[in-house]
């Protein structure tokens, strides 16, 4: 079985995934819906990527009966952006079945709303763990007539601590029900899960040379902790990337390399686990409307990133697991598109890269670490194609009047072209966000203005605290904060004059270390 055509599907969802776009089944599609649709219990070893939502979600839905208003399936997922990814690709299904309602619960979101649509009637619960206990302990979600029970990335919500969470909800629901787990490893507390709450599932295992992307360009780079950064802008100007994804191992360095690329001048966002949530979906909106150009992640924190234009992954920390590795490489080259994976190699990582390449049976082949003569190489070498095509193109007539009255002054054509070209290469230099308010403010004192915030010591609130949270929730660079002091109750922030209104509007919504956040200027009238 090749294709959608071949399952015994409904004339809706056949409809509906055509619209999608897919014809042909991935693997764990494949193996994993026949048996679903049969009622079988499935344990599905796959990553994000393999197409496993749909595995699990065409089943799900064909079973669904509109007409009893209770839930009758629940996905537990381990974060808040993943539960939002599989609940649009559910919607995206359910195109042509207006009857299945579908309800994603999970923190950050106003729990009344969640009540109203559970009273309502919602056929499929998704939702991240603590969300759901709450809503069971609160009597607003009865999961007795439950018929199928999906755990999605089971081993990040190992890893997370939420095990105990969900066997509490597995207890809750029928002993008869259907259970599917999916995991992209198979540590022993998740086999453990397997034996308790399923039976006689079948199991089904995507194989390592069919993880890994083919068309992603690898290539990794032995460096020095500190070079890191700068091999990193190196790599993204060289190859003038315009959507990049870097890996961090901590949630510390994402702040650190977000805070250094801001203040050279790139538009940086992080994303990890200690950001709020309301900082976590702006850094992933402004980076799905390429408004950012690099989004700076931790893996738990990256899970639900479901960007087709990715050109390149960094694994600026290279993963301890070589499963992550595929996961990571596997956000860039989406939709048949081509990319590009690099790894920074410090001392005895190569040994861990050895084992990254045996395990998913792939080359990562070994380059020199550019130098600033090879970025300004390659630079003019994409110059010069673009004005290959702008010649090709024709419609040059009213410009080389211009230069021919420039030869008139005793210029060559010659001397005209590379003038050009220098000029061009020049202001090519990343320039930073604001830029021409940057320069004014720096130049000029007056052009300064202060802001009191009502956060401070008190709250254990530090100057970086608050770098993260002005460029988090206004997308400018943290170099363009100026002097910062941190009193008890309060701290005092220099900014541009020129987006001081802007930015006391945007920290409205803002929450630090917990608390809502107000600004205000500082001696005005």
């Amino acid at each position: 079985m090749e294709k959608f055509e071949d399952l015994a599907l409904s004339r809706e969802f056949r409809r509906a995934v055509e619209e999608m776009g897919f014809e042909e089944l991935t693997p764990i599609q494949a193996r994993a819906i026949p048996p679903i649709l049969e009622g079988r219990d499935v344990i599905g070893q796959a990553q994000t990527g393999t197409g496993k939502t749909l595995a699990f979600g065409i089943p799900l839905l064909e079973k669904i009966n509109p007409k009893a208003k209770r839930v009758q399936a629940v996905i537990l997922c381990p974060t808040r952006e993943l539960a939002i990814q599989v609940a649009e690709e559910l919607k995206r299904l359910l195109l042509h079945r207006k009857d299945i309602k579908i309800l994603s619960v999970y923190g950050g979101q106003p729990i009344d709303r969640q009540i109203k649509v559970l009273k309502g009637g919602a056929h499929v619960v998704i939702g991240t763990p603590g969300r759901t206990i709450d809503h069971i302990n609160r009597g607003t979600l009865d999961l007795s007539e439950v018929k199928t029970v999906v755990l999605d990335e089971a081993d990040e919500m190992l890893n997370m601590g939420f095990i105990d969470d969900v066997e509490t909800i597995l207890q809750r629901t029928p002993h008869a029900r259907q259970t599917l787990l999916f995991s992209a490893t198979m540590p022993k507390p998740i086999l453990d899960l397997t034996h308790k709450y399923q039976h006689n599932p079948e199991f089904i295992r995507v194989v390592h040379k069919q993880l890994t992307v083919p068309h992603v360009e690898q290539s990794y780079f032995e460096v020095r902790e500190g070079a890191k950064l700068d091999v990193l802008c190196r790599l993204i100007d060289m190859h003038n990337l315009k959507s990049s994804l870097v890996f961090c191992n901590m949630k510390r360095r994402v702040d650190e390399v977000v805070m250094h690329l801001q203040a050279r001048g790139y538009v940086a966002d992080g994303l990890h686990g200690d950001m709020t949530q309301p900082q976590r979906d702006r850094a992933m909106n402004r980076f799905r409307k390429n408004l950012t150009e690099i989004l700076v992640a931790t893996d738990v924190a990256a899970r639900g990133i479901d960007v087709e234009d990715i050109e390149a992954v960094f694994n600026y920390d290279l993963p301890q697991d070589e499963e992550y590795y595929v996961h990571r490489i596997g956000r860039t080259a989406r939709a048949g598109k081509k990319g590009r994976a690099f790894a920074f190699i410090v001392g005895r990582d190569i040994y861990k890269l050895k084992d990254i390449q045996s395990y998913a049976n792939i080359k990562i082949q070994r380059q020199s670490v550019p130098s600033l003569a090879d970025v300004e190489e390659v630079k003019t070498a994409n110059m010069l194609e673009k004005v290959k095509e702008v010649i090709d193109d024709g419609g040059l007539h009213r410009y080389v009047k211009t230069i021919e009255s420039l030869c008139n002054e005793d210029y060559t054509s010659l001397d005209i072209a590379a003038a050009l070209l220098k000029m061009h290469l020049s202001a090519d230099e990343k320039e930073p966000l604001h830029q021409e308010k940057r320069v004014r403010a720096t130049n000029r004192r007056e052009s300064m203005t202060a802001l009191r915030i009502n956060a401070g010591s008190k709250e254990k609130v530090k100057a970086k605290d608050l770098v993260g949270a002005i460029a988090g929730e206004t997308g400018i660079p943290g170099s363009l904060i100026g002097k910062i002091d941190v009193f008890e109750r309060h701290s005092l922030v220099e900014i541009p004059e020129e987006i001081a209104e802007d930015i006391i509007q945007n920290l409205k919504r803002c929450y630090i270390k917990g608390k809502k956040i107000t600004a205000e200027y500082v001696n005005r009238n």
